[in-house]
């Protein structure tokens, strides 16, 4: 009997050293992860809040940077582990919408100053919030942007 329950202890035991181990490796995982998205936004990128639509009210918006490259803006949030940009928006085909400031609820994280601008490219609709730099920066990358023709020749 005294066996049997030595036994059943060590399976035990066993069980709990390797759910211990799994919680480690989960945790190591985790944290390499956490460090590598912080390189990321640690790298630069101009501040903006955006949010994918269709959206209600002032739901869905996200603190981020943005980055541009020669054919898509990219979208990191700040509060997310995911390893690659959270949205991306291309150049080609994109089209602006209207510019209005906030409203609402809106407020309680845009401030005056900041420039809400609804986006679209063929593969979804957007609204970015901008303060008056970036957003210049922002259409100046749009309207630099070569023509559909252009691209065609190459």
């Amino acid at each position: 009997m005294t066996r049997r329950r030595s036994e059943g202890m060590d399976s035990t035991l066993q069980t709990g050293m390797v759910l211990l181990i799994i919680l480690v490796l989960i945790l190591v995982f985790l944290a390499g992860v956490s460090t590598y998205r912080l390189i990321m936004l640690r790298r630069g990128g101009t501040a903006a809040i955006l949010r994918v639509l269709p959206a209600d009210g002032g739901q869905g918006w996200r603190h981020g940077l943005i980055r541009y490259d020669e054919d898509r803006l990219v979208f990191f949030k700040l509060t997310s582990l995911k390893l690659g940009p959270d949205s991306v928006i291309r150049r080609q085909g994109l089209e602006i919408g209207e510019r209005r400031g906030p409203r609402g609820d809106e407020y309680d994280i845009m401030i005056d100053g900041i420039a809400v601008v609804g986006v679209s490219d063929p593969h979804g609709a957007f609204e970015l919030a901008l303060d008056r730099d970036s957003l210049t920066a922002f259409s100046s990358w749009v309207e630099s942007r070569p023509s559909d023709r252009t691209r065609r020749m190459r």
